[in-house]
């Protein structure tokens, strides 16, 4: 087989939930566990540190994948879904997945995988596991892919655990509540393993508090101990921020500086600062100068992409992945300070999402260029541009995320602000 091949089998084999949605989700870990025992449990030969939430634990896994590798730690990251190259989900020190491990993993496990019948997900946690374990790393961060309970790497028992914070997302699976939703995310906590939580919420407390309690597992709220201030923008066209972070109210790492540019990753970085005190509390040497440099370091050691990412100076152009009711805040709020004459928004989103919350929260005076990710899950354009009409937002279809894109930024005057965002599949194209 061929790469090429071997990613035609995993994406038309194997069902994959971030293309073709709700028949790819497994509410049981059995097909996890059948896995990783073939391939002799190697999830047990390597330290972890688990991370879940409903926003912000892509950005917190590669800060802290970074920080870690700064330490001098081989250090590897799991996360997912990918933008580009399938082999973004699965990195040792920044670097990719090897090419031929990924044809020879499939080759090698091929026919015995099949009687389980997995999904792509659950294939693709196996071969992350495994490719740590044959590379040796000394800590993994491993990203949940969908809620915690159930998901595929929920497998671990990691140093610590991390809950980001809880918002709507994916609640055919997770819940309609943010306290079933809560329940969820609080199933990556294990017996006797602490556990930090990014952002305090009331809904949320009382049930990661149960589950904390019942696990007998220390909990820790990062934003009871750390804040972000004074969080101004450095560069000529807002693509690096600058802040202090104070501990218990005292000064701890001032001017400390940021390729992630978006507001909301002060609440990333707070999340970060208590995972880094936890970790040094179990011997990891993590000093602050190593925490500066890895933050400082993200993007180059990571490859991190796609948050708050400037795609073009002239007309400004921005994408960002958030896309659930509590990453478009977010990012609308830093839309509404970003100075600019005219917004023109490129959106697609995919066919689960329910919509009626995200629209109402869209800005009324902007331009609309409604468009389809290029994935099976992704909503006609004409049905997202009919519900964004009576919704009272004006725009027109285009018959792709690039056409839509190249249109925004010809209508574009020399002030105006071109965003594109509403799903990862619309980023992925762009970038």
């Amino acid at each position: 087989m061929t790469y090429t091949q071997t990613l035609d089998y995993l994406y038309a084999q194997l069902p994959m939930f971030h293309r073709v949605g709700g028949q790819a989700y497994k509410a049981n870990l059995d097909n996890t566990i059948s896995l990783c025992n073939l391939l002799d449990n190697p999830q047990h030969s390597f330290r972890s540190i688990h991370v879940t939430g409903t926003n912000g634990k892509g950005s917190v896994s590669h800060l802290l994948a970074s920080i870690l590798q700064t330490a001098g730690l081989r250090t590897g990251l799991y996360t997912s879904p990918h933008l580009k190259d399938f082999r973004e989900r699965i990195r040792v020190n920044g670097k990719m997945i090897h090419q031929r491990f990924v044809i020879s993993f499939i080759q090698k496990y091929r026919q015995q995988f099949e009687p389980i019948c997995p999904s792509f997900f659950e294939l693709t946690v196996g071969m992350a596991f495994d490719y740590f374990r044959k590379q040796e790393v000394d800590v993994a961060v491993v990203e949940v892919g969908l809620g915690g309970r159930l998901d595929s790497t929920n497998i671990i028992t990691p140093l610590t655990s991390v809950i980001t914070n809880v918002s709507f997302d994916h609640t055919q699976f997770l819940g309609s509540t943010l306290e079933e939703i809560a329940f969820e995310k609080a199933g990556i906590i294990k017996p006797g393993i602490p556990v930090i939580i990014g952002e305090t919420q009331k809904e949320a407390e009382p049930v990661f508090q149960q589950k904390a309690a019942d696990c007998q597992s220390k909990i820790s709220y990062a934003d009871h101990h750390f804040r972000a201030d004074n969080f101004e923008i450095q560069g000529k066209h807002a693509n690096r921020r600058s802040m202090d972070i104070y501990k218990d109210g005292n000064p701890y790492l001032m001017h400390l500086i940021s390729p992630l540019a978006g507001i909301y990753q002060r609440k990333n970085i707070v999340t970060v600062m208590g995972v880094c005190e936890q970790l040094r509390n179990l011997g990891l040497e993590l000093s602050p100068e190593i925490i500066r440099t890895g933050i400082r370091e993200v993007i180059n050691n990571t490859g991190l992409s796609g948050r708050w990412q400037i795609l073009n100076k002239n007309p400004l152009t921005i994408c960002d992945t958030g896309h659930n009711e509590g990453g478009l805040r977010e990012v609308l709020s830093q839309i509404a300070s970003t100075p600019h004459q005219h917004l023109h928004f490129v959106i697609g989103v995919v066919n689960d999402k329910h919509l009626p919350p995200i629209l109402e929260m869209l800005p009324r005076n902007a331009t609309y260029y409604f468009c389809k990710p290029d994935i099976p899950r992704g909503l006609d354009a004409l049905e997202l541009q009919q519900q964004a009409i009576a919704a009272g937002l004006e725009g027109a279809c285009y018959p792709s995320v690039k056409s839509a894109l190249q249109t925004a930024q010809i209508s574009a005057g020399p002030n105006d602000l071109v965003f594109v965002g509403g799903s990862t599949f619309v980023v992925a194209e762009v970038v």
